[in-house]
């Protein structure tokens, strides 16, 4: 089962993929994609880590996120990947065209295939007016494509508002 949770800042949709990997009954493996690059980013890291049960295996995945998930996916085991905008947008800034179209391919290769449970939490951006700057359009574009492919390759997809889910795709 692949799920892909999307929501703005602050929406609840971390929540929500913590709430659906504990509900899984599995052993579950936390995949970080946030680097502290910044105090506020920081304290945001801890808020999350805080609110994660101390029996959860954290992984901090790097540019790879397609090598981690391989990885760590198994049967009878729940990855829940927070958050692919974090790890888009620092494979946006620190790496060259090549490579992100590289890493996001894999992602998008590798899974289909995937064993266990797979729960993806992204940021929707693209529900407002388009950004002046050319990064924050680029970043824009990919998330959207990202967020387009990802959402047929996963059996239900929620959208999250205010705190509450909105099932785009599949079924609670």
């Amino acid at each position: 089962m692949r799920e892909l949770i999307l929501g703005g800042v602050r929406s609840g949709k971390s929540r929500l993929a913590e709430q659906h990997a504990q509900d899984s009954g599995m052993t579950v493996v936390y995949v970080a994609t946030a680097e502290v690059r910044d105090e506020e980013m920081r304290q945001r890291i801890l808020h999350h880590q805080a609110r994660r049960p101390a029996s959860w295996q954290l992984v901090e995945a790097g540019g790879d996120l397609a090598a981690v998930l391989q990885r760590e996916a198994a049967v009878g085991r729940c990855v829940l990947v927070d958050c692919l905008t974090l790890w888009l947008t620092q494979l946006l800034c620190d790496t060259d065209e090549a490579r992100l179209q590289l890493e996001v391919s894999e992602l998008l290769r590798v899974l289909p295939d995937l064993p266990g449970q797979i729960i993806l939490v992204s940021n929707e951006t693209n529900m407002g007016v388009t950004p002046l700057g050319e990064l924050s359009r680029r970043y824009c574009d990919e998330a959207g494509r990202l967020h387009q492919q990802l959402g047929q390759l996963c059996e239900r997809v929620i959208l999250t508002v205010a705190g509450l889910p909105l099932v785009v795709k599949g079924s609670l």
